[in-house]
């Protein structure tokens, strides 16, 4: 799906140190989630958008052996190679997340910073391609910035929730969807947490 900010300019934002959205590890609420998931098992876990993979690394090293992070940059994947050496290579993807296919299924798309560094006219496919890369029951969860970061033509973009909600609910059934409780102190309040069931 055509946009401007395609893999070079998300490239150039790496190589120029213009990582705003990069919080230097897993944030509280995503290690959270991830803590009550119980034991490693062999669920397929998608990180579309993934920047520098904190949560990928993190789940690694709990034992997930199938997390797939895909990313349109080279730079945040040869970051996470070289941080993690034994993550699998064949698990990293230089791919437009719009053009992942969709089989086999994942059991878990994790989102954090994706969705607001998409043009917001790319919105209802996003909710659509997650929709479609996850199987029956299947859960999308992490966290959207529901706030206005003003007129900006670059990322990150904001909205509200309920402008969140119609993009999703042709899809999912509503788990969690509310402001996060346990956002790092520069994003309290911000932060919308969503765990989503693919109907």
């Amino acid at each position: 799906m055509d946009s401007p900010l395609d893999a070079a300019y998300w490239q150039q934002r790496y190589q120029a140190g213009r990582t705003g959205w990069d919080a230097g590890g897993i944030t509280p609420p995503l290690r959270d989630y991830f803590a009550q998931l119980g034991p490693p098992d062999d669920r397929r876990i998608l990180i579309p958008g993934a920047g520098r993979a904190y949560e990928a690394e993190y789940l690694h090293d709990q034992g997930y052996e199938n997390i797939f992070v895909a990313d349109l940059a080279p730079a945040p994947l040869a970051d996470l190679q070289q941080r993690v050496p034994t993550f699998p290579a064949a698990h990293l993807l230089l791919q437009d997340f719009f053009a992942l296919p969709a089989t086999p299924p994942y059991h878990l798309i994790v989102e954090q910073t994706f969705f607001c560094a998409l043009h917001p006219r790319l919105r209802p496919a996003y909710a659509r391609k997650c929709a479609e890369l996850l199987g029956p029951g299947s859960t999308l969860m992490g966290l959207l910035f529901a706030t206005d970061f003003g007129p900006g033509t670059e990322p990150p973009f904001g909205g509200t929730r309920e402008e969140y909600r119609g993009y999703f609910a042709p899809y999912f059934d509503f788990v969690h969807f509310e402001t996060a409780y346990n956002s790092l102190p520069p994003r309290q309040g911000r932060e919308l947490f969503i765990c989503l069931k693919k109907k």
